[in-house]
């Protein structure tokens, strides 16, 4: 290497410990803001596609920081794209944004009171799964990376998803909607960063994991047709509700010995069974409806055929037939192997090497997929619990009780601002 190149290099070097240095002071100074941030997105909590309010207000702050800011992706999405002072690789960072129909049980000050109504009936809603910490921690990193665009060899584009929590019925939305309406375009995402703060996973811990660290989850409908006759003389007919009960149990002999779970983990659920008007009457029908968890895409395949197989075959040894509809939902969460392996000494950094655990793959699903499908992605977690808490004594995402120690987003903040910068200087053309 000649003098020239390795004074250049040695300049890069310094440049790069001091914006890392920046990186940490910028989030230990705005911190206040960011819970300030968390706390209001937490009191007013907003359903998936009706997420208004909440887009106002983060396309508001996007706004003030200088940043050209798209409204209305995917029915209530914000984008926000800030260029950096010289050019390079686009990184895309995202948060998503909606709530659940949950009442909230918590004693905190900032709880959600909030009711609306949801398929027809009245329910709470509650950031009960930690998507109002999710966009105070990316409102940090904009701000933050925003004060050193200057320094930025690239592009972001912060990404603000409304619906992963799914559309309501009928409608389109999350983060598949946003893809096919070319969030990922003009300009073109390179990479997209996403994480998630984890209500059983200690403070100051991040856990990720490479490819499959989240499942495809897939959504099955099996129609079960029978004969209707009297409850007193069942010869007379051909029972669906017995059927079903073969079907189901031949359905978890599919994960028990058919699938090789030594190569992934798999998961089939009934979770809703319908027959039937009284007691005395065999139905002419019953309808199953369950979901499907897999890590591989592969086996993914096969298991659905496996389930038309089954579920065929067994109707038809009890004189009956079956109609099976299986809908794919969301896919396999998959961190690109390269790009996970690149990134990781930057959360080591920030985190201690301890600290940042590789993790197993999770049977929960993610939208973030569908970005991954479309570029490479590295999707994470970061601890939310208390420290030297029990994580079986913490309560789960989706529950009324569901509760995040808010010293955790500091590190979530550092994360997203970190990555992006770090991606950029050793990607750098």
């Amino acid at each position: 290497m000649s003098l020239g190149l390795q004074f250049q290099s040695f300049a890069q070097e310094d440049e790069t410990k001091r914006i890392h240095q920046q990186i940490n002071q910028q989030a230990d100074q705005i911190f206040d803001q960011v819970i300030e941030w968390r706390r209001h997105f937490h009191e007013n909590p907003e359903l998936s596609n009706r997420e208004d309010e909440t887009a106002a207000y983060i396309a508001e702050y996007l706004r003030s920081l200088g940043m050209k800011v798209e409204t209305g992706v995917a029915h209530t999405g914000v984008v926000g794209v800030l260029e950096g002072g010289m050019k390079g690789p686009i990184v895309g960072l995202r948060a998503d944004i909606d709530a659940l129909p949950v009442k909230e049980r918590t004693d905190v000050p900032f709880k959600s009171t909030k009711k609306t109504t949801y398929l027809g009936q009245e329910v709470g809603v509650m950031h009960a799964c930690g998507h109002d910490t999710h966009i105070a921690m990316l409102l940090g990193a904009a701000k933050i990376l925003t004060d050193i665009k200057e320094e930025l060899r690239g592009t972001v584009k912060f990404i603000f998803q409304p619906a992963e929590e799914g559309a309501p019925p009928g409608e389109e939305g999350g983060a598949e909607l946003m893809v096919e309406q070319g969030v990922l375009k003009n300009p073109d995402v390179d990479v997209i960063f996403g994480q998630h703060i984890n209500s059983q996973t200690e403070v100051g811990t991040i856990r990720y994991r490479p490819r499959g660290t989240m499942a495809a989850a897939d959504r099955f409908v099996i129609t079960v047709n029978g004969k209707q006759t009297h409850g007193s003389t069942p010869w007379t007919g051909v029972d669906p509700i017995v059927t079903s009960a073969k079907i189901i149990e031949g359905l978890q002999s599919i994960i028990s010995r058919q699938t090789e779970l030594t190569k992934a983990a798999a998961v089939i659920s009934v979770g809703k069974i319908q027959a039937g008007v009284r007691n005395n009457i065999i139905p002419e029908k019953a309808e199953m409806i369950g979901t499907i968890r897999t890590l591989d895409t592969e086996m993914q395949k096969i298991i659905h055929e496996k389930i038309r197989h089954v579920a065929t075959k067994t109707a038809e040894s009890m004189g009956a037939s079956v109609e099976v509809d299986i809908q794919k939902g969301y896919p396999v969460t998959y961190n690109d192997p390269e790009l996970t392996e690149e990134m990781v000494p930057s959360l080591q950094a920030i985190a201690g090497n301890e600290n940042v655990v590789l993790t197993d793959a999770i049977t929960g699903a993610e939208d973030f997929s569908f970005f991954q499908k479309k570029v490479p992605g590295f999707y994470y977690f970061v601890g939310g619990m208390p420290k030297g808490m029990n994580p079986a004594d913490a309560a789960p995402h989706h529950t009324p009780d569901f509760y995040i120690e808010e010293k955790g987003m500091k590190l979530g903040v550092k994360s997203l601002a970190r990555l992006a910068y770090d991606y950029m200087v050793k990607n750098d053309k």
